[in-house]
C-alpha cells in the first residue's frame, strides 16, 4: 500500500497497517479503507494525535453499491482546522451484518449523522445512544435509498387517530 505523501496515511500504515484494506489519493483526497473492528481506534489516533489533529467529522454518509459484496461503504470525511487537511475513512460493510461501531463517542458532530445513514440505509451503528429514524416516522417500512427498495411501495397511513 502506498502513502502517496500524505502525513495522515503514513502515520495509519505506521500505526495500523493490519487494519488498512487500501489507500488511494485521487484528485487530492487521500482516502484510507479501514476494517470496521479497527475503526474506533484509527478514528481515535486521526483525532487525538497531535501531528494530524483531525478534530472535525464533517460529514457521514454511505454508499450502496448493490451488488458488489461487500454492499455497503460508510464514508467518514475528516477535517483538521489547525492543518487545513482534509481525509477520508471508509469502512465496507456487509449486507448481511450491516453494522458499524458507533463513532459518538469520539465525535458528538456522528450522532445525528449516523442516526441518517441508519434512517436511510438500514446500517446499524453499535452503541449508539439513540439510534433511531431521524428523517422518517417510526412507522415508515424499510430504508429508501438502498438500491433495492422498491420506489413504489406504499407506506403505511400515519396521522392523527380519531
Amino acid at each position: 500500500m502506498d502513502d502517496f505523501g500524505v502525513p495522515a496515511l503514513q502515520r495509519l500504515l505506521q500505526r495500523f497497517p493490519a487494519a488498512l484494506q487500501s489507500t488511494h489519493a485521487d484528485h487530492g483526497d487521500a482516502t484510507a479503507v479501514v476494517d470496521r473492528e479497527s475503526l474506533p481506534a484509527v478514528m481515535a489516533l486521526l483525532r487525538d494525535d497531535p501531528t494530524l489533529h483531525f478534530e472535525m467529522l464533517t460529514d457521514l454518509c454511505a454508499v450502496d453499491s448493490l451488488p458488489r459484496t461487500p454492499r455497503f461503504e460508510v464514508v467518514y470525511h475528516l477535517y483538521s482546522v489547525a492543518r487545513n487537511q482534509r481525509l477520508r475513512i471508509k469502512v465496507l460493510v456487509s449486507e448481511d451484518a450491516p453494522a458499524v461501531p458507533s463513532l459518538v463517542p469520539l465525535f458528538q458532530s456522528a450522532n445525528w449523522m449516523e442516526r441518517e445513514v441508519f434512517d436511510l440505509y438500514g446500517i446499524r451503528f453499535e452503541g449508539h445512544p439513540d439510534l433511531r429514524r431521524i428523517l422518517l416516522y417510526d412507522e415508515f417500512e424499510g430504508h429508501p435509498l438502498r438500491k433495492d427498495y422498491p420506489k413504489e411501495r406504499r407506506q403505511p397511513l400515519v396521522g392523527p387517530q380519531n
